[in-house]
C-alpha cells in the first residue's frame, strides 16, 4: 500500500512540474537570426521556366524559444518568387516559431516571364528581398536570378482533350503516325541564329526535302524527351566555327538541356537525340558541342549514298546517357571528332555500313561497372524480336585516332558470318592509339590479329596523358604515347587539329595536338 501511495505522490509532483513549464512561451524575436546564406541565388532561368529548388535555412542560436513575427518577401503578392516556410506556401508569414538552438527552412522558387521586366538585350538581373521581422530588429536576405529570353518551340496543345500533337513521318510517299511529341518547324523557323537561345519541347523535325540550317554560336536547349529530326530528303546544316575563347566557346554550336543551374551542367540523359531518320541526306555538323543527351546523334540508313550522310567536323560529344554517335547501316565521315562519357558506347557502328574517322578520340570514361560496350563498338547486325538483321560493313577506317577509356577492351569488332549469304565485314586501323588486351586468348580470329590486314602500325595500351578525361577535357601531354606518331598523309587530309593549331609538321594522334601542361 505504501508503495502505491508513493507511486501517485510522484505522479501527481511530475504532472504539476509540467504543468509549470513554459514550453509554449514564444520571446519576439530579436533581430539575431543567423542565415545559411546572406543571398541566395537562384542561377540562371529561362523566361517562363520553373527553377529549381533552392533552400535557405535560418537559425536560432539563443536559449529562448522565439516568434518571428512576419517573415515575406519585399515586393508582396506582386514577386515573381515563392516561398515555403515550414511546409506552407506563399509569400507572407506571420508568427514563425523557431526553439531554442534549433533552425528552420524556407524553399525558394521562382518562374518569371520576361515579357513583365525592362528589356535588356534578352537578359534581366531579377531581385528580391525575404524580409524577416520590422523596424530595427528587420534582417534581409536577398534573392537574385538571372532571366534569359529564348524562341520556345513546342508541339500544340488540344485545350479540350489536353492532347499533345505528335508527328506524321512521310517515308516513301507513306504516312506512318508515330507517337513522338513534336511537330514540323515553319519554314520561318529553318534558320536558326545565335541572336537568342532556342528551347525546344518535343521533337523539333525538319519537314521532308527542307534543310535547317543553325548559325555559328546559337544555343539550343532541350527539354526531356526532346531533340531534333530530321525526316525523308530533309538536312541538317550546323555552321559553327572556331571559337577564340575557350570557356565561353562563343562561336560554337552547343546543343544541351534547358536546365541551365550549375548541377545539371553535365548531368547525362537531360534530353533526347538528335535524331537523323532514314532517309535524311547531307547532314553536316561542324564545330559543334552535343551533351548530356541520352543519344548525341543517332544516324540511320543512307550508307551506300555517294555522299555521307553525316559529316562530323571538329565537333565534341560528351555525357550521353546510352551512345554518344551511334549508326544503324548507316554512313558517317569525321574529323577531329571527340567522344567521351558515354553509358554505352562512345561510337557505335551497328548493322553494318561506311564509317571514315580521321583524327579523332573515342574514349569513354564512364563508370565501367555499368557500361555495356567499349568506346567503340563495331558490327554488321542487329537484333529485333523476331529476327536478327544482317548489312555489309563497306568499311570502317580509324586514321591516326586515339580509342582509349578506363576499361581494358575499349574496341569490340562483332561480326556474325552468314556462310549461305556472306555479307561484307571490311574494317582498318591505321596508326591508332588503343587500349585492347592483345594476348587475352578470348579475342581471337582474323578480326583481332593485330599484325593482319586489318590493323597498320598501332600503339597498343600506352597512355595518351589526356589533361582530365573524367571532366571531357582530352587535350594530350607531352608524355602522350600518340606524339609525333600521327601518319602524314592523314594529317594533310586534316591539317588542323580542332583548336585550329596546324599538325602537318609532326602530327600527333587524335583530335589534339599535344601541349604542356602547367
Amino acid at each position: 500500500m505504501k508503495r502505491t501511495l508513493y507511486f501517485l505522490i510522484c505522479i501527481s509532483f511530475l504532472l504539476l512540474w509540467s504543468s509549470c513549464r513554459k514550453d509554449f512561451d514564444f520571446t519576439p524575436s530579436s533581430g539575431d537570426l543567423r542565415f545559411s546564406k546572406d543571398t541566395v541565388y537562384l542561377d540562371t532561368v529561362f523566361t517562363n521556366i520553373g527553377s529549381s529548388t533552392y533552400n535557405l535555412k535560418v537559425y536560432n542560436r539563443s536559449d529562448e524559444d522565439i516568434n518571428i513575427p512576419s517573415v515575406k518577401l519585399a515586393l508582396g503578392e506582386d514577386s515573381e518568387y515563392r516561398l515555403n516556410v515550414d511546409g506552407i506556401a506563399g509569400k507572407s508569414f506571420e508568427n514563425v516559431e523557431i526553439l531554442a538552438k534549433d533552425s528552420m527552412f524556407i524553399f525558394v522558387e521562382t518562374t518569371i516571364d520576361i515579357d513583365n521586366l525592362p528589356d535588356l538585350n534578352g537578359e534581366f538581373l531579377y531581385t528580391d528581398k525575404i524580409e524577416f521581422d520590422s523596424g530595427s530588429n528587420q534582417q534581409v536576405v536577398d534573392l537574385v536570378t538571372l532571366v534569359k529570353d529564348a524562341i520556345f518551340i513546342y508541339p500544340n496543345r488540344d485545350d479540350t482533350t489536353g492532347i499533345i500533337e505528335t508527328l506524321s513521318l512521310n517515308v516513301g510517299g507513306e504516312i506512318i503516325e508515330t507517337e513522338i511529341q513534336g511537330r514540323y518547324l515553319l519554314p520561318e523557323e529553318l534558320n536558326f541564329t545565335n541572336e537568342r537561345p532556342y528551347v525546344v519541347y518535343g521533337y523539333a523535325a525538319v519537314p521532308n526535302n527542307e534543310t535547317l540550317t543553325i548559325d555559328a554560336g546559337a544555343r539550343i536547349h532541350f527539354h526531356a524527351n526532346s531533340g531534333l529530326l530530321v525526316s525523308e530528303g530533309a538536312s541538317l546544316h550546323v555552321n559553327g566555327d572556331l571559337s577564340t575563347d575557350e570557356e565561353l566557346l562563343e562561336n560554337e554550336v552547343i546543343f544541351e538541356g534547358d536546365r541551365l543551374e550549375p548541377a545539371f551542367e553535365d548531368v547525362p540523359g537531360q534530353w533526347g537525340t538528335i535524331w537523323l531518320f532514314d532517309g535524311s541526306v547531307d547532314n553536316i555538323i561542324n564545330y559543334a558541342t552535343i551533351k548530356n543527351a541520352a543519344v548525341g546523334i543517332l544516324s540511320e540508313g543512307n550508307p551506300n549514298e555517294a555522299t555521307d550522310k553525316l559529316t562530323i567536323t571538329n565537333s565534341q560529344v560528351y555525357n550521353s546517357s546510352n551512345f554518344g554517335i551511334l549508326g544503324r547501316n548507316t554512313s558517317i565521315s569525321g574529323e577531329n571528332l571527340i567522344v567521351n562519357n558515354s553509358g554505352q558506347a562512345s561510337f557505335a557502328a551497328t548493322l553494318g555500313g561506311k564509317y571514315n574517322l580521321t583524327h579523332c578520340t573515342i574514349a569513354n570514361y564512364w563508370n565501367n561497372s555499368f557500361r555495356q560496350f567499349p568506346s567503340l563498338l563495331v558490327n554488321n547486325f542487329q537484333e529485333t524480336e523476331d529476327a536478327i538483321l544482317l548489312a555489309d560493313l563497306v568499311e570502317a577506317n580509324f586514321n591516326n585516332c586515339i580509342i582509349f577509356g578506363n576499361d581494358r577492351v575499349e574496341f569490340l569488332i562483332d561480326e556474325i558470318e552468314e556462310p549461305t549469304t556472306p555479307t561484307l565485314f571490311d574494317f582498318k586501323f591505321t596508326n591508332c592509339l588503343i587500349r585492347f588486351p592483345i594476348d587475352d586468348p578470348s579475342f581471337s580470329g582474323e578480326n583481332y590479329n593485330i599484325s593482319g590486314p586489318h590493323y597498320d602500325n598501332n600503339i597498343f595500351n600506352q597512355s595518351p596523358d589526356f589533361r582530365d578525361a573524367n571532366e571531357n577535357d582530352l587535350i594530350i601531354g607531352e608524355d602522350s604515347a600518340g606524339n609525333n606518331q600521327g601518319n602524314s598523309t592523314f594529317a594533310t587530309q586534316v591539317p588542323n587539329d580542332i583548336l585550329g593549331i596546324n599538325r602537318t609538321a609532326s602530327p600527333d594522334i587524335g583530335a589534339f595536338q599535344h601541349i604542356i601542361f602547367e
